[in-house]
């Protein structure tokens, strides 16, 4: 089945990785998991109730990023794996 990673390990960055899954799942590693990881995890599920998905799993890896940049670079990874139906991995590193 099909998996797409998009982003960086930067600084304020954040890496999303998209793969099935039978329901939603999401698991966050962040820097500011403490203060912010409520708010982390609202974004993502908003952006995922807007796409429609929720046969998901979302793993984000986040060093920082601030709400704007999470909601791009998860809208970047769904856009590829909706068109990566027929590979088995992708993963689009941008800077």
């Amino acid at each position: 089945m099909k998996k797409v990673t998009v982003g960086t390990l930067e600084s304020s960055d954040c890496q999303i990785t998209l793969s099935p899954a039978t329901h939603r799942h999401v698991v966050i590693d962040s820097v500011v998991q403490a203060v912010f990881g409520e708010a982390i995890e609202a974004v993502i599920h908003r952006v995922l109730d807007q796409a429609g998905l929720d046969s998901v799993r979302v793993d984000v890896i986040d060093k920082g990023a601030l709400d704007y940049a999470i909601e791009a670079r998860l809208k970047t990874a769904i856009k590829y794996y909706e068109e990566a139906a027929d590979e088995k991995e992708l993963s689009i590193h941008t800077g």
